[in-house]
């Protein structure tokens, strides 16, 4: 009875270790290059230049008349957000905005964000960022070499891009850095929104190897890292448990006939 249930335990010991080897071998990957890596450095903070500021002497337009504008043109009943931004050495104002838009596939009325752009002047509303403004704008927050490698315009990605749950469209603007860098300007918005470089795609795939999250990265509470938490617990258990029960100092002695 007792050699049976060495084998067994030993046996299953055997194989949740090999089946456990390779995640624990990415965790520790993984947090090796999270605890020596410059997050500065992940995050592209030291190819970014600062947003250029505008004048105190601007003679602006009334936020109250940009508003006026907009509500002649689009249905917006709510505001998020309003800042003045520079686009360009022009000062703008980014509206954020919600509205009530009638989908016709669906026949249903549903909350959307609206993202706007008004010369903040003259008041006018503009479009989105043409190519060449966005990339002249990424060129203007580029602490590098400005030759630009390529230029794609997003409408959309899908959950593995590493631009992934940001605004859209946008352009990524590719430069010829050794970081092989990639800055994403939103049309819409009007400015940067991330800096995207190696250091950070190996940051990123590491981060889903610890996490066990393939789709969106950041759940903590997925069910295969579940499972492998209580798989991990149960390697640990059942390698004390044959510790024990293998060692002389707690083996049974057999009974004397």
């Amino acid at each position: 009875m007792a050699r049976t249930t060495h084998y067994y335990i030993r046996k299953t010991h055997r194989w949740l270790g090999l089946l456990l080897g390779l995640q624990f071998l990415m965790w520790t990957l993984g947090g090796l290059y999270f605890s020596w890596s410059d997050i500065d450095e992940i995050h592209g903070d030291f190819q970014k230049k600062e947003a250029p500021l505008l004048s105190s002497s601007l003679s602006l337009v009334s936020p109250t008349a940009v508003m006026d504008s907009i509500q002649r043109v689009h249905q917006i009943d709510s505001v998020v957000s309003m800042q003045l931004i520079d686009i360009l050495g022009h000062p703008y104002y980014q509206i954020c905005g919600m509205a009530e838009v009638h989908m016709m596939q669906s026949h249903t009325n549903q909350r959307m964000t609206m993202n706007l752009l008004a010369d903040a002047i003259t008041g006018r509303l503009r479009g989105p960022l043409s190519n060449t403004e966005a990339v002249a704008v990424a060129k203007e927050r580029f602490n590098g070499a400005s030759t630009i490698h390529s230029v794609r315009y997003l409408t959309q990605v899908d959950s593995h891009h590493e631009y992934r749950e940001n605004p859209l469209p946008a352009y990524a603007i590719s430069f010829e850095h050794p970081s092989r860098t990639t800055v994403y300007v939103s049309t819409e918005l009007g400015t940067v929104q991330k800096f995207r470089n190696d250091k950070w795609r190996v940051f990123d795939f590491l981060w889903m190897m610890h996490t066990m999250d393939y789709q969106g990265r950041d759940n903590f509470g997925n069910l295969l890292l579940r499972v492998f938490s209580i798989f991990g617990l149960c390697t640990v258990l059942s390698g004390f448990v044959l510790f024990f029960i293998t060692s002389k100092w707690f083996r049974i002695p057999p009974k004397s006939r």
